[in-house]
């Protein structure tokens, strides 16, 4: 269950010496073919890390050979230098790979506003290229962590054919996309224009309804990657649940390891007028910090959901609202519903259902409580 569960694909993770620590921080992710096809979706964010513009270039052409990774510097904020160095990234692992550097898209994940150290970083790639494997996957996955605990890889098969991917991601997490680097690749045949359409309608209602602190990196990625390998044209809606599969695996694995939380909390929006309504709806929710305080204490304070809720131009009627958290009513109609100590929320997942009695439209967007240890965990490390 990998980025290399697909045919055609082969990844390297390595320790280059670019983290104090001496973790594994570089990652390469290489296409074989026999087709290069890809696509990709970039942080919404206005400040944007020098990889993601270079991708960003290399993803209007409609092809990627190989991705580089690399955890233990953003590479953001570092001026017409730091754009150079993942320009000389890109030149280094096209010349090691004997393609071209336009083909190369380069990821970056770390601490903002420093240099990468390139003595490091560029024998590292030929280390990494002399690694690589079909079944170098999880290696690439554990590469690329940050302050995440775990790596983070899925999978989905389709008919005649495999969608695999990797992941990073533990803080930062919010709509317009995460502090995420992700990898997806799959043997179907499928030009770039088809993958373009599927990874955004597949990123829409999986990473782009991850929330878990409102915060928006500068530096998010994510690649949709075709060999063609297979040989296998997919039927396209069963292609699009496949691909939509792997990237809702990993968006709940980000959930999941999200910096110090101790709850997943679910906030389903339900009879909305419209599905931008239930977004907006869930997003405040998501958002209010007296909410997500409430849920590390175990307290089912439907009042702070009500309150955000409020705060949206969504279409409803105060005394029409209902809250319920964990399948108990505790609000209806915009007043005290069931009793408030029938909810048990002891347990790691939560889910708080919205109804606005306002149409038939819905969502659900993830995020987690807010605990001392997020606190902890972004005060004591700089990143």
């Amino acid at each position: 269950m990998s980025v290399t569960s697909a045919k055609g694909f082969r990844a390297a993770g390595i320790a280059a010496g670019i983290k104090a620590s001496g973790n594994p921080d570089l990652a390469l992710v290489v296409n074989d073919g026999p087709a290069t096809a890809a696509a990709g979706v970039f942080t919404s964010n206005r400040v944007k890390a020098a990889p993601v513009v270079w991708s960003e270039q290399v993803l209007k052409g409609g092809a990627v050979k190989a991705v580089v990774l690399n955890s233990g510097g953003a590479n953001a904020c570092t001026g017409p230098a730091g754009f150079q160095d993942t320009h000389k990234t890109a030149e280094e692992a096209a010349a090691l790979l004997d393609a071209s550097a336009a083909e190369i898209a380069v990821c970056s994940t770390g601490l903002i506003g420093v240099r990468l150290p390139m003595d490091a970083l560029l024998p590292g790639l030929k280390t990494a290229t002399d690694a690589l494997a079909a079944d170098g996957g999880p290696a690439a996955a554990t590469a690329i962590m940050t302050t995440d605990t775990v790596a983070k890889t899925a999978e989905a098969h389709g008919s005649g054919y495999v969608v695999g991917g990797m992941a990073k991601g533990a803080g930062m997490l919010a709509p317009g996309l995460a502090t995420m680097l992700v990898v997806v690749t799959t043997d179907a045949v499928a030009d770039a224009a088809v993958l373009d359409t599927v990874l955004r309608a597949a990123t829409k209602v999986t990473f782009d309804r991850v929330d878990s602190d409102g915060c928006m990196s500068t530096n998010d990625t994510v690649l949709l990657l075709a060999s063609g390998a297979s040989e296998t044209v997919p039927d396209l809606a069963e292609f699009q649940a496949a691909v939509t599969s792997v990237c809702a695996d990993l968006a709940r694995q980000l959930v999941g390891d999200a910096e110090g939380a101790t709850k997943d909390i679910a906030v389903e929006v339900v009879r909305a007028a419209t599905e931008d309504d239930a977004v907006q709806v869930a997003k405040a929710v998501t958002r209010s910090n007296l909410f997500k305080c409430a849920m590390y204490g175990n307290d089912p304070n439907w009042g702070r959901v009500l309150s955000a809720v409020g705060t949206t131009d969504a279409a409803f009627e105060p005394d029409q609202l209902s809250v319920a958290i964990n399948g108990v009513w505790v609000c209806r109609d915009g007043g005290v519903g069931e009793d408030r100590d029938l909810v048990d929320l002891t347990g790691r997942e939560v889910k708080v259902t919205v109804d606005l009695a306002a149409g038939t439209s819905g969502a659900t967007v993830w995020t987690n409580d807010l605990t001392p240890g997020y606190v902890h965990e972004n005060s004591a490390y700089s990143s």
